[in-house]
């Protein structure tokens, strides 16, 4: 209870509620001014309390407010009716904000004006009650009302919110016909809704034409378009409307401007660009916020340049910047990244002090420890996220067991994997497919089985991936019989084979001859739907060739030509290598020919075959000449090729010149290896040999 004086003035309560920051001792405050014996309330007291009650959390008192303005029959201007009305509006009520329009005259003594009109047009709007919102807008008509500037952008918020943006566009011409000039308002609201619904070329359209009508667009358009380009992935159009907004002498950058590139470039992977609107926004003075500086981080680190990643968060924290969990974890990866273990733990004890450690937080660090092979302390860390209580998910059982069969522990992470089943842990497909994998690799293909099974009966479903390691390691292991039998039941069992599974067994099936059961798998594969790909085509060419089939291979080849298949440069040396290895390197030439006329490029591995298949049949002129079209077409020649050159050479008894290679090859930095340095004895012997053999 407040102790009044016996003569209280309105002047006196207002500067009470004004002092006092409570609004609901504010409240008690108004109730026992009511109360106090000949004191009636002014306009300017129940004003002041209703800007107060506009909160979701308040705005059920402003019904007894209201009540309090008509037992007293305080006229009012109209600006207190428009605040009952807001607050209607803003907390979406309507039905209120129209009793509260409908009794204007009797509560407030006041008339209702245009900017009430828009008020309530705006509760509707509010409360996504479009229909009654045009029903209200033509009862201006009806009242002799004519609708101004904020009506408009109140008219064109709600084609917006319909998506009626032709509707929105024709009311922005209709009032320039009529005189009323549209504001940044209006062509703003339409810009934003355009740019939110994807529609970028019509919101650039739209804002093109602002500058013609004479209306400056403000920075919040530039930010919404640049915002919407960078969201669709177009660099080119956000960096053009960067640099309009930077040479706009009316409309300057602000933080969000800033956060917006920043955020835009480091999703485009344009880390160094981000780094530099980072610099112009610290000599501009302008704030970043967390989210946009964690972007800028975990870029940066994620292109290796981990020194300037460091450089934003220390100068973060210099301004007082609190990091959250999201920049700390940002920066452990970075320093992961770049093997700054010493300076990870450093960070890793900030963190602690900061109580920002999570359980992403651990997934960082065990996995950046695992990949700098420190498998022991990637273990400590992973006990004390036990001793801290932090809760492991399944990328962390993902991260340990992959770390852990990577750095030759294999049979540590089948524990890790038996104890999280055990304990009922968060696991997933990543977790049991990397040991399948790794078991896979090792030879240990009944184990790889049996945790296959497991992963079933724990109700995870094997991918196509965890199933061709188990082809692929039951083909390495020479148990094709076995493959075949585990592709024969892997859509019953656990998933369909896709074109990896098909080519795996093909490529097996190749490598030992049996073509005719390839051929098999090829028909179904073509039957089940799959088309034939590069792999496909180049494992059976390959396959043929190795087994001197090379008409067969060539067939081969021709049939995808005439499909429309384009081959590949790995297809095309896997083609030539196989002309070449039968001495028919004419053939492979014309093969070579023909992949210019096929836009693919020749590499270094196709000119090398070919200068070996012309040494072959002792054509060392036209071996010389591809030799020539390495150097023409820029390419380095590597030990690879000296090595064929000194090889060819020599066995045409030529081995002053092969001398000369050498010499070459040493000079462009090629080293020698062991290979070369027989090539060459070899042939002075044999040469020797030769001469003594003659002189005899």
């Amino acid at each position: 209870m407040v102790d009044f004086p016996k003569s209280l003035s309105p002047k006196r309560v207002l500067k009470l509620l004004q002092a006092e920051k409570n609004t609901h001792s504010a409240l008690a405050l108004l109730d026992s001014a009511t109360r106090h014996p000949n004191y009636t309330h002014s306009p300017d007291v129940f004003h002041h309390i209703l800007r107060r009650l506009i909160h979701p959390n308040l705005v059920a008192h402003v019904a007894r407010v209201v009540e309090l303005i008509r037992t007293q029959k305080c006229h009012c201007p109209e600006d207190v009716a428009l605040t009952v009305i807001k607050a209607y509006a803003k907390n979406s009520m309507p039905d209120k904000a129209l009793h509260v329009f409908q009794q204007m005259r009797e509560i407030f003594g006041c008339e209702p004006g245009i900017r009430s009109y828009n008020s309530l047009l705006n509760a509707f709007i509010e409360s996504n009650q479009w229909d009654r919102a045009e029903q209200f807008f033509a009862y201006f008509e009806t009242v002799g009302l004519p609708p101004n500037l904020q009506t408009y952008n109140t008219l064109i918020k709600i084609s917006c919110k319909k998506k009626q943006f032709e509707k929105a566009r024709g009311l922005l011409d209709w009032m320039w016909e009529k005189g009323l000039e549209p504001d940044v308002m209006s062509y703003g609201t339409l810009i934003n809704a355009l740019a939110k619904n994807g529609r970028l070329g019509d919101a650039l359209e739209v804002f093109d034409e602002m500058p013609e009508r004479g209306v400056r667009p403000d920075v919040m358009c530039y930010n919404i378009l640049i915002d919407g380009f960078f969201r669709k992935g177009e660099y080119v159009e956000a960096k053009e409307l960067w640099e309009r907004l930077v040479m706009d002498a009316e409309a300057y950058p602000n933080a969000v401007s800033y956060n917006v590139m920043i955020s835009g470039l480091c999703k485009c992977g344009r880390f160094g660009e981000s780094l530099e609107i980072w610099n112009r926004m610290k000599r501009n003075e302008r704030g970043c916020d967390l989210f946009t500086c964690s972007s800028l981080i975990h870029g940066l680190c994620k292109a290796g340049n981990v020194d300037e990643a460091e450089r934003v968060y220390k100068d973060m924290v210099e301004k007082g910047v609190v990091p959250d969990a999201v920049m700390y974890n940002a920066m452990l990866d970075g320093f992961c990244r770049a093997g700054k273990i010493g300076q990870c733990f450093e960070l890793w004890e900030v963190m602690e002090k900061g109580g920002c450690r999570n359980v992403v937080s651990y997934n960082i660090l065990i996995k950046g420890l695992f990949e700098n092979k420190k498998a022991e302390e990637a273990m400590s860390v992973w006990e004390l996220m036990h001793e801290k209580a932090c809760v492991a998910d399944s990328t962390t059982y993902g991260v340990l067991i992959h770390g852990l069969c990577k750095n030759g522990y294999l049979n540590k992470a089948l524990w890790i994997l038996k104890e999280a089943e055990n304990a009922r842990a968060d696991l997933d497909v990543f977790a049991y497919s990397t040991l399948i994998n790794w078991l896979c690799k090792e030879g240990r293909l009944d184990e790889a089985a049996r945790i296959l099974d497991q992963m079933v009966k724990c109700g995870y479903k094997p991918n196509s991936h965890v199933c061709n390691s188990l082809i692929y390691g039951f083909i390495q292991a020479t148990k094709l019989e076995d493959a075949i039998c585990f592709f024969r039941g892997m859509s019953t069992k656990y998933c369909s084979p896709n074109v990896v599974s098909y080519n795996t067994l093909i490529n097996g099936l190749c490598k030992v001859g049996r073509f005719s059961d390839a051929y098999v798998f090829v028909r179904e594969m073509l039957e089940t739907g799959w088309t034939l790909d590069v792999i496909t085509y180049s494992l059976l060419i390959d396959g043929l060739c190795q087994g001197r089939k090379i008409a067969m291979a060539l067939n081969l080849w021709n049939q995808a030509l005439d499909k429309g298949f384009e081959p590949d440069v790995t297809m095309y040396n896997i083609m030539i290598h196989g002309l070449c290895s039968a001495g028919k390197a004419e053939g492979a030439l014309q093969l070579y020919f023909q992949m210019g006329c096929r836009n693919c490029v020749p590499n270094l591995v196709t000119h090398n075959t070919l200068m070996e298949g012309f040494y072959k049949i002792r054509d060392c002129g036209k071996a010389s000449e591809i030799w020539a079209r390495i150097l023409k077409d820029g390419l380095q020649p590597d030990i690879i090729s000296y090595n064929i050159t000194l090889k060819g050479l020599c066995s045409c008894s030529r081995i002053s010149d092969a001398v000369g290679y050498l010499e070459k090859a040493l000079h462009h930095g090629v080293l020698p290896t062991h290979i070369t340095w027989h090539i060459l004895v070899r042939a002075v012997v044999n040469d020797g040999a030769t001469m003594q053999s003659s002189w005899g």
